[in-house]
Parts: structure tokens; C-alpha cells; sequence
């Protein structure tokens, strides 16, 4: 029997897409989209053998942001909090529309993401400039 919003994804009968929001990754969908009729996005993302992070600085337009690191490492830097490596057995939440951009990752990246809403937008976006204190001048 068929239930809506009841999903399973086998890897098996899956296959990683080389089309996603970053070129060095290969995402598999797990089917979380179409099961909540958008409300969340769901896909495992592995490095693609041979491509490395631009290291662009981003943020992601959404309510929910989470991901878990299932194989290898990873390196990202937070606007605000700085660098941080995410290494397998991590799970990191990023509050919605914190600029953070990749800088590395090991070979054997896996990681499972999940975002809310699945429509998302990314924004490429540098952090705001700090600002320096204001010089006295000496009379």
C-alpha cells in the first residue's frame, strides 16, 4: 500500500548526479522533496574525485540547515566564528543566512544534508568588511 509522504531510498537503485550547487560534489537525492511536497530537501553529497572547493564565499536563504559527516573531513569558515573542521561523526547546524564558504575537503567526503525549504536560493556574498577603529590623532 502506497501512503503519501512515505519515502525509502535504497542506495542500490540510486545514482549520484554531478549537477547540484557545486560542481566539486555528486549529490543523491533520498527522495525527502518530493515525499514533503518541498518543504525539505535531503541528499547525500561525496567530493567528486579530481575537484577541489573554489572557496567562494555564500549563504543560503532558508529556515533549516543541517548536515552530518559521514566519511572523510571538511573545512569551512563562518563569518563571525571562523574555521571549523567538521570531521566524520560531526553534525554542524548553520543558522539561516550565515555567510561561510569551503575551503577544503578530504577525497573521501560523504556527508548528509538536510534543508528547509527544498527551493532554497544561494546567494554568493563576501562577509561584511570589519571595520577599523577610529585612529586619534596625537596634539
Amino acid at each position: 500500500m502506497k501512503r503519501r509522504g512515505f519515502s525509502v531510498s535504497h542506495l542500490e537503485e540510486s545514482r549520484f548526479a554531478k549537477r547540484g550547487l557545486r560542481g566539486y560534489f555528486e549529490y543523491r537525492d533520498l527522495g525527502i522533496k518530493r515525499a514533503t511536497r518541498g518543504k525539505v530537501v535531503a541528499h547525500v553529497i561525496r567530493a567528486r574525485p579530481g575537484k577541489a572547493p573554489h572557496g567562494e564565499w555564500h549563504r543560503h536563504d532558508c529556515k533549516l540547515q543541517f548536515v552530518y559527516v559521514l566519511k572523510g573531513w571538511v573545512l569551512f569558515e563562518y563569518e563571525g566564528i571562523g574555521k571549523v573542521r567538521m570531521k566524520a561523526g560531526s553534525c554542524f547546524h548553520q543558522p539561516p543566512n550565515i555567510r561561510h564558504r569551503e575551503l577544503s575537503h578530504s577525497k573521501n567526503l560523504e556527508m548528509i544534508e538536510v534543508v528547509g525549504p527544498a527551493g532554497f536560493r544561494t546567494y554568493a556574498e563576501r562577509p561584511a568588511a570589519r571595520k577599523s577603529p577610529a585612529r586619534r590623532s596625537r596634539g
